[in-house]
């Protein structure tokens, strides 16, 4: 009973902010079948549902068909069952019952009824619908009139978060109400507010409707998705939704399947990544070897996934079959088979890796690499003459041996099967238009004073530094730039790794290698003033 009166709670108020009928919203939620909740309503507070019109019979005689649409119901009785029944969109709304009761002089029974089977007798009785399967979210609101001020506040942020290049949109509840945050250039940058404890839990209850989740469910974590209509295509969103001591908060990362594409529609390259000449080159001639690992690694967001796709696309000719594995899959790649995870379903990197092989593949993407069992077949696949392409959380190529070795894996077949590690950061870089240059600190002095020791050809004596304008939001940051280490992995490494030699000894022999560490990297971006020294610090470390 406690269940059931919560989410009719939660289903009137998604109603009233356009979430369409409160069945169907009771049905989107998940939580029962329609027998089920059917049987609840009728038993636990006696309304009949009915969810198609097919054997509904209106009775207008009762109540005109003009007064009933301005009343929002339509009485009616069942084939074979003479029993007068009203239908309303939400029959839980007193006042509206009050007024049926009174021209009918009589209390009715009351029936909750779906869009499908309240709007052919009263066309707009329903109310505001959410989209069904195969309309973006979007379309449906404009076809049906959603509106609403939750409605309009979550409609406006996602459009916000899209057209202003946010990577995610943060719903973040609290006290008095939810803010909104939008993720941009790797950083948060608040963006709206409302205060209204009310209004925060309908704006949750509104993305998990969006996303097909259960509005009743708030005290364990969800992940949905949900493809969201805009006026330049539409954007798939990614949503993660938490409990916390305030309610709940939701997290959408925007999945711009189009984003990879230059304004030419041109495939992505590595040099639109920004990539300089030098490390694009190296990874090209990594990534075109017959078989072998070639690893993307570094922390969440530091554009890992972009990389592997934009080298993907660069040595897609057609003339080789290429198989990716991804949770989710963020892009498309035109004639690549790309395989979705599905865990719910038993579809894991691991089972799906398995079932790759047996498909005839020359070129692997495993979207990450999470467990031992999937690092195990990935080596396995790199040995048999796959070229496999994935990434891991690292933050060093000497962090990669560590985590590997932590799987438990053979060290040797692992080190056999490496032919690459690319290690990258994402550094935003200073906006063009208020940019300016000043004297370092002293902090920053002996930072790169101790580059120059170490051999490193560092030019200019003042760093950039970030000022704030209407171009930038007044961040003083626009845009983002990679810089990575691009390793070639050869027989005197794999022999240093697997003979358990210290870290020291691995770092001499990358630096002898002539790979400019990503300090240095971010050093001659500091020093060029392309971005600051606090940016730096920040993203990569003082190393």
């Amino acid at each position: 009973m406690n269940d059931l009166r919560s989410a009719l709670q939660s289903a009137r108020r998604l109603h009233r902010t356009g979430g369409g009928t409160v069945l169907d919203i009771l049905l989107r939620s998940g939580g029962a079948s329609p027998e089920a909740l059917a049987q609840g309503l009728q038993q636990q507070a006696g309304v009949t549902a009915v969810f198609s019109p097919e054997g509904l019979q209106a009775d207008f005689a009762v109540i005109d068909q003009p007064r009933a649409q301005q009343m929002g119901c339509v009485p009616f009785r069942m084939a074979g069952d003479s029993q007068l029944r009203v239908g309303l969109a939400d029959p839980w709304d007193e006042d509206r019952v009050r007024k049926i009761s009174q021209a009918l002089g009589m209390v009715p029974q009351l029936a909750a009824l779906t869009s499908s089977a309240l709007n052919p007798w009263v066309p707009g009785a329903a109310g505001p619908q959410q989209a069904s399967a195969g309309i973006t979210a979007s379309a449906a609101a404009a076809d049906q009139g959603v509106s609403g001020p939750v409605v309009d506040f979550v409609d406006t942020a996602i459009r916000t978060g899209f057209t202003q290049g946010a990577s995610d949109i943060h719903f973040e509840c609290g006290r008095v109400g939810v803010e909104v945050k939008l993720r941009q250039d790797g950083v948060l940058v608040p963006y709206a507010r409302l205060d209204d404890v009310q209004r925060a839990e309908e704006v949750i209850s509104r993305i998990k409707v969006l996303a097909q989740l259960d509005i009743t469910e708030r005290r364990m974590p969800q992940d949905g998705r949900f493809r969201f209509g805009l006026a330049e295509g539409s954007v798939d969103l990614r949503v993660s939704i938490m409990p916390s001591v305030f309610g709940e908060d939701a997290v959408l990362r925007l999945l711009d399947k189009a984003q990879l594409r230059s304004k030419t529609d041109a495939a992505v390259s590595l040099n639109l990544l920004g990539f300089d000449e030098v490390s694009a080159e190296r990874i090209r001639e990594l990534a075109e070897l017959p078989h072998g690992m070639l690893l993307v690694t570094g922390p969440t967001g530091s554009g890992k996934t972009t990389t592997v796709y934009a080298t993907l696309s660069e040595i897609n000719t057609g003339l080789e079959k290429i198989i990716t594995i991804e949770d989710p899959v963020e892009y498309e790649l035109h004639g690549v088979l790309q395989i979705p995870v599905n865990e719910r379903k038993g579809l894991t990197f691991a089972k799906g890796l398995r079932s790759i092989l047996r498909h005839d593949p020359d070129r692997i993407l495993v979207g990450e690499i999470r467990d031992a069992e999937t690092a195990e077949i990935a080596v396995q696949s790199a040995l048999t003459g796959h070229q496999v392409f994935t990434t891991v959380h690292a933050n060093s190529i000497f962090d990669v041996t560590g985590r590997f070795r932590h799987f438990g894996l053979d060290m040797f077949g692992f080190m056999a099967s490496l032919t690459g590690v690319i290690v990258q950061r994402l550094v935003r870089r200073l906006c063009v238009h208020c940019r300016s240059m000043r004297e370092p600190t002293a902090k920053e002095t002996k930072w790169l004073d101790s580059l120059r020791v170490q051999g490193h050809v560092l030019e200019g004596h003042q760093v950039g530094h970030a000022g704030g304008c209407k171009a930038c939001n007044g961040t003083g940051y626009k845009g983002r730039s990679v810089i990575a280490e691009v390793h070639a992995i050869d027989d005197a490494f794999r022999d240093m790794v697997t003979g358990n030699e210290p870290v020291s000894v691995l770092r001499e022999h990358v630096h002898r290698s002539g790979v400019v560490a990503l300090g240095a990297l971010a050093a001659h971006m500091v020093l060029a003033g392309e971005t600051s020294a606090e940016e730096i610090k920040r993203v990569v470390g003082w190393l």
